[in-house]
């Protein structure tokens, strides 16, 4: 089946996900895409990448997504920031969904600046009621905007505040169930915030509520010893395939990608490391969930 492009439209089962497994789209694969088919089932693209009127990103984007769905993944909602959103931004990611078709799009529950400042990073949330309150009522403006469900990504932390009344998976959870938002799972910066702040991730896992989660990302990171910083340039290590496995036995399947940021290698050592990931779903998900899901 086609899009209003002439692209084919994402394959998703009943339940409305994508199917199978997919990467981070970057630049230095643009070539591999285009030579020959990869054994990849979808492609989550860099929303702020693309917000151009034309030249080469849009040129590859388009040639790519004739043969691979896509999903669009934000670093500049800043969805948690008091500033009031910014319009022209979100004007800018409907266009592109427009162009494109996207399964879905995503950001991080996070703010990035303020008083009109982006500073390029994810920063935390402080857990209180009245910043759930905040966030729920954006997510709802965000909605409205853009005519679909927005999914939300756990970011990576480093630093608490003493105002936190809730857990991290507390937050989310009423976030999700308050707003009717979706879930990024990001089971490595579960990982990378359990070890950086003392807590168990399998308590994290088991509290999300799983009928809410789109979708897995994985990744690596830089370990320091006493603290964990994520930088996707890296493999994945095994704890985090560890945690992965169970996070599928608590949730059942979900479409999972790998994001490789720095440090990019072939593209075959990334597809080598989805087969891992294809591996640990066949193992550890039902055979009912394998049909229903696959």
């Amino acid at each position: 089946m086609s899009g209003m492009n002439g692209f084919p439209a994402p394959t998703r089962p009943e339940n409305g996900t994508l199917a199978g497994f997919g990467l981070g789209l970057r630049t230095p694969h643009y070539q591999d895409f285009i030579k020959a088919p990869q054994r990849v089932d979808w492609l989550e693209i860099i929303s702020e990448n693309y917000l151009v009127d034309g030249g080469k990103p849009l040129y590859y984007l388009d040639r790519i997504r004739r043969d691979y769905p896509m999903v669009m993944h934000g670093v500049s909602l800043s969805i948690g920031c008091a500033d009031p959103l910014d319009l022209a931004y979100l004007g800018q990611i409907r266009t592109l969904a427009e162009r494109i078709e996207p399964a879905w799009i995503s950001d991080h529950i996070c703010w990035t600046g303020t008083a009109s400042l982006n500073m390029h990073d994810l920063l935390p949330m402080p857990y209180t009621r009245q910043a759930l309150d905040h966030m729920v009522a954006r997510v709802g403006q965000v909605q409205d905007f853009l005519g679909r469900p927005l999914v939300l990504e756990n970011a990576s932390t480093y630093v608490t505040f003493r105002s936190d009344e809730l857990t991290e998976w507390d937050f989310i959870g009423e976030l999700v169930k308050r707003s009717g938002c979706e879930l990024l799972l990001d089971v490595n910066n579960v990982y990378v915030s359990s070890v950086n702040h003392g807590f168990a991730p399998h308590a994290f896992i088991d509290a999300i509520p799983a009928a809410t989660v789109r979708q897995i990302h994985l990744a690596g990171h830089e370990d320091n010893g006493d603290h964990i910083i994520d930088t996707h340039d890296h493999p994945i290590v095994d704890p985090v395939w560890d945690l992965y496995a169970y996070t599928l036995q608590r949730i059942g399947w979900v479409p999972t990608m790998i994001e490789r940021d720095d440090h990019i290698p072939p593209l075959a050592e990334l597809v080598a490391e989805l087969d891992q990931a294809r591996r640990i779903a066949a193992e550890v998900c039902t055979p009912a969930r394998e049909v229903a899901c696959a």
